[in-house]
């Protein structure tokens, strides 16, 4: 009877096993559930604090000749995991030591297949795992977001126009608010996108650990979800003509990636926000990469830098005729060595675009080497991406005879599988050569710099270089990158423009460019962007008229130990705080509304150096007005909670402000 009892006990449970059809997990906190469905397909839904917030929706991977995730769906195992661990930053452009606290389901099926879903208190992944002996070819994926009806959602919608490859991108697009339902499959954006307004809860989808594997974009459905849509593999490209050489794809297969057969899949992310000011400070993207391929990251060298470019080397005061010269660079590195800025970009120009041994005449870079050695300054180069590739391991070591430490890469404009394997290539080889890289005409991070520190920061996004040929950069623009396109990681913004317009006088012009806010709003960019690299965009000549404004923006840290979101409504106002040391720095940016924003700074205690920049008394009216404020200031550890006199700020239309928090020392 013993043995029989026990048979049947077994029996009985291995049977429940198979029979289950749906599993739970939660987060940590228990205000996030899960619910994963194994039915006649894979979904799964999401609650917050017992509230939907994500329908069903469906899970799939399709595969050439070999069975689908979601055929003959039958679950082997499951388990459930509490993890709770530190990741230590070695580039931190948010914190520096961040906690990883999560709860992981692993779900395996009886088809090569496995699940895995992880909770935290601030958002939810999933990845599929393939267990395929040989290499496998993905003809689609299916990552389906269903949410409820005439849900406002904020993303950056692509105008294919008449490209020959709707896939072809620069991800540089304004954020655009529509319902969810509006959108159509010919509707589609880079992620990430955000959902919900007012006082809902906030959802953002993006992804993270992306490696050889095409990005996702989102596209409409005609309901309430939107869909993961992903560029088909290549087949056929070709390079265009013009002044920056593009190889475009003219033709694509039928499926999305050929890969190997066992391996893990991207994460898609969904990140909660039960405030707005919860987004801003979220590195979801970043816990879930994969960690870091480069073992020794003492010689990344984080920091801030000039460039020529967006204001077209248009400089004046000086005695020799401004281009793309040996002068002009000498004058820049002086300009970097006067203010504190750690490097100076040499862009597009200083070489033929096609060679880049082929260096423009004016140019000795030998010289510029020197002399940028001799002044303690590094250097940093701009390439065209195709030459890059062409001519890698011999530009890596020229530029290492030239002490240059950073390089950009540019017009790559694609995620489609080989595209991604070229990110992949490209800084392992300049981490081989510790040469830091910046992608420009690039896809958002989601995640990549923890893998690869040394690409330290990226575009993917609609920055200062639009203020020349467009109106698109608005404030209401730089207040809703915070919330939206910040989420994937850092973005090359390139702020300082100094020459700064209301709305009714600016105009986008070509080396006389300005920008759309106050002198205030672009100084509190430094703050607010996340960006362990941050190019200064404005003209030095400018600058050097203002040596206390350039001194105080050259002390801005680039990296930080903590970073805390103080205010902020996506696409109103932000105000972040950053702590460096014993430092803090607080910078607040606007919208076209003027406002008085109350800060409550109670994680300051004992006596601090104030200083604070904020816009002056006429930056409504001449946007370049600013006023400089000194104090002392105690803020004694009985009196947290509190507002405190002077941190009631003003802002003009348009407007910010930078605070800097000296401690004194006992």
């Amino acid at each position: 009877m013993k043995f029989l009892f026990s048979f049947l006990f077994s029996f009985i449970a291995i049977n429940h096993l198979f029979a289950v059809d749906s599993l739970l997990v939660s987060s940590p906190d228990k205000k996030i559930v899960v619910t994963v469905y194994f039915k006649s397909n894979i979904s799964y839904g999401i609650k917050c604090d017992s509230k939907t917030i994500l329908q069903p929706s469906l899970i799939d991977l399709v595969l050439e000749n070999l069975p689908a995730l979601s055929e003959k769906i039958k679950l082997k195992s499951h388990s459930v995991k509490t993890v709770d661990e530190t990741i230590t930053s070695p580039v931190p452009e948010k914190r520096k030591i961040i906690r990883d606290n999560y709860n992981e389901l692993t779900a395996n099926l009886q088809q090569p297949y496995s699940l895995l879903f992880r909770v935290y208190n601030d958002g939810v992944a999933y990845r599929i795992v393939t267990k395929f002996k040989d290499s496998i070819v993905v003809q689609n994926e299916k990552a389906l977001f269903a949410f409820e009806e005439g849900k406002k959602i904020l993303l950056p919608l692509i105008d294919p126009g008449q490209r020959t490859d709707k896939f072809h991108t620069s991800f540089e697009e304004l954020y655009q608010s529509k319902t969810i339902d509006s959108l159509t499959a010919q509707s589609f954006a880079y992620s990430p996108i955000l959902l919900g307004s007012g006082d809902e809860v906030k959802v953002a989808i993006t992804e993270s650990d992306l490696e050889d594997y095409p990005g996702m974009f989102l596209q409409g459905t005609n309901s309430n979800a939107v869909e993961g849509l992903f560029a088909p593999y290549p087949l056929e490209t070709k390079m265009t003509d013009g002044e920056f050489p593009q190889e475009v794809v003219t033709k694509r297969a039928n499926f999305i990636a050929k890969t190997k057969g066992t391996r893990s899949f991207p994460w898609r992310v969904l990140i909660i926000a039960k405030e707005d000011k919860d987004l801003p400070g979220c590195d979801l993207a970043y816990r879930l990469a994969s960690p870091s391929k480069i073992k020794d990251v003492s010689w990344i060298n984080p920091g801030k830098g000039t460039d020529e470019w967006i204001i077209g080397i248009n400089l004046f005061n000086v005695p020799f005729k401004a281009g793309i010269n040996t002068a002009t660079y000498k004058y820049y590195i002086d300009f970097a060595k006067q203010f504190g800025l750690q490097r100076i970009m040499m862009d597009a120009g200083w070489s033929h675009y096609k060679n880049l041994f082929d260096i423009t005449p004016e140019i000795n870079m030998d010289t510029i080497a020197a002399y940028a050695k001799s002044k303690g300054i590094k250097l940093s180069m701009w390439t065209l991406c195709s030459t890059l590739d062409k001519q890698l391991d011999s530009a890596l070591n020229q530029f290492n005879k030239w002490g240059v430490d950073f390089i950009m890469t540019d017009f790559m404009d694609r995620d489609d599988q080989p595209m991604v394997n070229f990110y992949d290539r490209i800084s392992k080889a300049c981490a081989d050569k510790k040469i830091m890289i910046m992608f420009h005409g690039a896809y958002p991070p989601k995640g990549y710099n923890r893998t690869w520190p040394n690409n330290i920061t990226r575009e993917g996004v609609l920055g200062s270089e639009y203020n020349i040929w467009s109106d698109k950069p608005t404030p209401e623009h730089d207040v809703t990158l915070p919330f939206t396109r910040m989420l994937a990681g850092p973005m090359d913004y390139e702020p300082g423009i100094l020459d700064n317009a209301t709305k009714e006088q600016f105009r986008p012009i070509g080396r006389k460019v300005m920008s759309q806010g106050t002198r205030c709003h672009q100084l509190a960019m430094f703050v607010v962007y996340d960006s362990p690299v941050q190019i200064f965009a404005g003209n030095p000549s400018q600058g050097k008229m203002e040596p206390a404004f350039m001194k105080f923006l050259g002390e801005i840290p680039t990296t930080w130990d903590e970073t805390k979101i103080l205010a902020g409504k996506v696409g109103d106002y932000i105000v972040t705080a950053r702590r460096k040391g014993d430092d803090w720095w607080i910078g607040g940016m606007t919208d076209w509304e003027k406002r008085e924003i109350d800060l409550n700074i109670d994680f300051l205690m004992g006596n601090y150096d104030v200083i604070t920049y904020s816009d002056g008394i006429n930056a409504d009216n001449y946007p370049a007005d600013y006023i400089i404020d000194r104090r002392s200031q105690n803020f004694p550890e009985y009196d947290m909670g509190r507002f405190v006199l002077g941190l009631t700020q003003r802002v003009a239309p348009g407007g910010g402000f930078v605070m800097k928090f000296s401690k004194k020392k006992n």
